[in-house]
């Protein structure tokens, strides 16, 4: 497969929340992310990896996903991605100074994905803290994946591998796909799943230990936070999961444990049934909540 340019990893994901006040106590608190910037009632960002933007919330009339930071290898491949991105007729835009100072990243730019009419924003280089992410709450290892519903599947998924140059890792006809961004080892980094309404799926932080999981689940069921699917295991990246809500309703997910691909020689992506032992091998089945709330924000 010919691969346009190369990624370094999914970088981060902003997202539009009601009450920034709220969701900053909400994510701090409960989830466990690290506070960065708090610019409240505007904005504010998190950090959970060895970057110091993994979250982005902005204040918005309505909850939903504004755009998904995704990191390539170095300056070499960034110019690369523009170049691919303009060669398709892409409108590419720099993202602005105060933005990218908010995020702590250098130089940007900024597209929307025709099909799905996400904003996804591209960079190189993003401010290295002075510490490790400590995850005194949650031993969160790093911003997991970004999953979206769409109506236009098939399209969906030929934009993203055909131009974003995304992997496929597995699928489900007509139904789901699970993406990486290579050479990025894991799973999926970016999931599509068929919807009869388009907008955002879920959110996914990966921990380091099964613990993390059962602890949090007590957690926040100590808090009422809804928990909407889960504990289970995933059929596909063979991830342990648990998925609750956020004060907006938006679903959130931790997960431990996930297949991870070589650059070279890796696996033909599977063909798996289309049953509800691909979400759940442990049986479980999903609150009518779980996934149910999130926008696609125009930004």
């Amino acid at each position: 497969m010919n691969h346009p340019f190369l990624y370094q990893r999914l970088g981060y994901v902003a997202l539009g929340v009601t009450n920034v006040e709220r969701s900053v106590e909400f994510y701090r608190d409960l989830v466990g992310l690290e506070l960065t910037t708090n610019e409240s009632p505007v904005r504010a960002s998190f950090r959970c990896s060895d970057g110091m933007t993994d979250v982005a919330l902005y204040q918005s009339d309505e909850p939903g996903l504004i755009n998904v930071g995704l990191m390539v290898q170095s300056a070499a491949e960034y110019e690369k991605a523009r170049a691919h991105f303009t060669a398709l007729g892409y409108n590419i835009r720099a993202i602005d100074r105060d933005e990218r100072q908010f995020l702590q990243i250098g130089d940007a730019f900024r597209l929307v994905e025709s099909v799905t009419g996400i904003t996804f924003d591209f960079f190189h280089a993003m401010t290295i803290p002075a510490r490790p992410f400590a995850g005194h709450l949650t031993k969160i290892q790093r911003l997991g994946h970004v999953v979206i519903k769409t109506t236009q599947f098939e399209q969906a998924w030929e934009a993203m591998e055909k131009h974003f140059g995304f992997v496929s890792s597995d699928y489900v006809e007509d139904k789901a796909v699970w993406m990486r961004c290579f050479p990025n080892p894991f799973h999926h980094s970016f999931a599509i799943l068929k919807s009869d309404s388009d907008g955002l799926h879920h959110v996914n932080f990966m921990v380091s230990e099964i613990d993390d999981v059962g602890r949090a689940r007590n957690r926040l069921m100590a808090a009422n936070v809804p928990i909407v699917f889960g504990p289970g295991r995933h059929k596909p990246s063979g991830s342990v999961f648990l998925y609750y809500t956020d004060p907006d309703d938006m679903t959130m997910e931790f997960s431990f444990g996930m297949e991870e691909f070589p650059a070279e020689g890796a696996r033909e992506p599977r063909m798996l049934k289309n049953s509800s032992e691909v979400m759940d091998l442990w049986g479980g089945f999903p609150k009518p909540e779980f996934a149910s709330t999130g926008a696609i924000i125009k930004k």
